[in-house]
């Protein structure tokens, strides 16, 4: 899809527009009587004239005047970085694929669809999201308020349906919703899901045998990721994932890179592949760049947004920035939530792990140094330790040292 921004002039400005009027990020214009009842004016989803000789727009029986509609002014820009700032996104005011599914999904209100489980096209919208809720603060197991119709969800719909008499077909039609609205006053705060996700990291005790952890290297194959100086995301990232993985195998636990390093899948078949192998944990590696030489430092993502949060990855997150943070000599740029596919596909916790810019003169340099990337994997593994163990047992940060095993059986 094409790429909107600041300045572009383009007929799809005039949709991005109605939606964002739509999902109430900006103001309903006033209707512009003398102009609609002139000939030739705009008409709201039909792109305008085409542009006149001197490039100022095709008349418009205005008196003279351009409709300007589907100018990306400053308007709609600031109504697009709200947008992503609301719903978990990169906040770059631009209309990308991410944002546009972020449209897509928010134009679903419950009830607007029959909603059910599909294997191959699962639903995804803010009204699966809304069930989700809903059936999470009843009591019953749907995982993650991630907006996927999946298999967990379906279970929770079935199970709701048994426990008001309905036949459990796992459908979510008029019946299902009125038995929901009925029930909706006596459904107050509280959130299970995290109870339940704290629950089971309790109960897989402090030992690192026979975990599981995805790894993700950012980009591969022709895609470098961003590029400066002479590095490259790509090789740097595969070679912290070579050595974050050897550690890994080398303290019992399980390592599995989720793509080779000549291929780069998009997000959602990363996700897949960390889901298809029963990971207990993925990270995803990446350096970031800037146009300024002055934005510096390592920052670490989770699943999140205003709705809620993964538990665990949320906790996992702080652990694994503080971490870095505490081994190295870079400026802590915290941890933050986000609805990037990756983190909000994994049924697993999930962090995305920026390690600076190749952009500024100071992190180039550690990045460039393999001290700094052993002292990186030594963290990351230091952070899944402290992850499972209980409060009196976890040491001061930075001071945690797993031990490597003698043999492997």
């Amino acid at each position: 899809m094409k790429l909107l921004r600041l300045g572009d002039r383009d007929p799809s400005v005039v949709e991005a527009r109605a939606a964002f009027i739509h999902l109430g990020f900006l103001p309903v214009a006033p209707r512009q009587t003398d102009a609609a009842d002139s000939p030739g004016a705009a008409v709201p989803g039909v792109p305008p004239a085409a542009d006149g000789p001197d490039g100022s727009g095709g008349a418009t029986g205005n008196g003279g005047q351009v409709d300007d509609t589907d100018q990306f002014d400053s308007e709609l820009d600031n109504a697009v970085r709200a947008f992503q700032q609301s719903r978990g996104l990169s906040v770059d005011g631009i209309i990308g694929p991410d944002t546009f599914r972020a449209i897509e999904e928010a134009r679903r209100r419950l009830g607007d669809r029959l909603l059910h489980y599909s294997v191959t096209h699962p639903f995804v919208g803010d009204d699966v999201a809304a069930l989700q809720e809903r059936l999470s603060n009843m009591g019953f197991d749907v995982g993650r308020a991630d907006g996927i119709f999946g298999a967990r969800t379906d279970s929770a719909v079935r199970d709701f349906q048994r426990n008001r008499g309905l036949d459990p077909d796992g459908l979510c039609g008029p019946r299902t919703l009125r038995e929901l609205k009925r029930l909706e006053r006596t459904v107050t705060g509280g959130r299970p899901d995290v109870l339940r996700e704290s629950m089971r990291l309790l109960a897989r005790g402090p030992s690192l045998l026979g975990m599981v952890v995805a790894i993700d290297p950012g980009h591969g194959g022709d895609d470098l990721g961003v590029s400066s100086g002479g590095l490259c995301e790509r090789d740097l990232m595969a070679d912290l994932a070579s050595r974050l993985e050897a550690r890994l195998l080398a303290s019992g636990l399980e390592a599995y890179p989720v793509h080779g390093p000549h291929e780069s899948p998009p997000e959602a078949e990363r996700a897949a592949r960390a889901n298809e192998i029963g990971a207990d944990l993925l990270v995803s590696l990446h350096v970031d760049a800037s146009g300024s030489a002055q934005a510096q430092g390592v920052s670490t993502y989770y699943y999140g947004h205003a709705r809620g949060s993964s538990a665990v990855g949320e906790r996992f997150a702080a652990l694994v920035q503080r971490e870095i943070v505490s081994r190295t000599d870079m400026v802590d740029c915290r941890a933050h939530p986000k609805t990037w596919e990756l983190l909000r596909r994994t049924r697993m916790p999930a962090v995305q792990i920026e390690l600076g810019y190749l952009s500024n003169t100071h992190d180039a340099a550690a990045l460039a140094s393999t001290e700094f990337r052993a002292a990186v994997a030594e963290g990351l593994l230091a952070a899944t330790q402290r992850l499972f163990l209980p409060p009196e047992q976890d040491p001061p940060t930075g001071q945690l040292r797993v031990p490597r095993i003698a043999a492997r059986a």
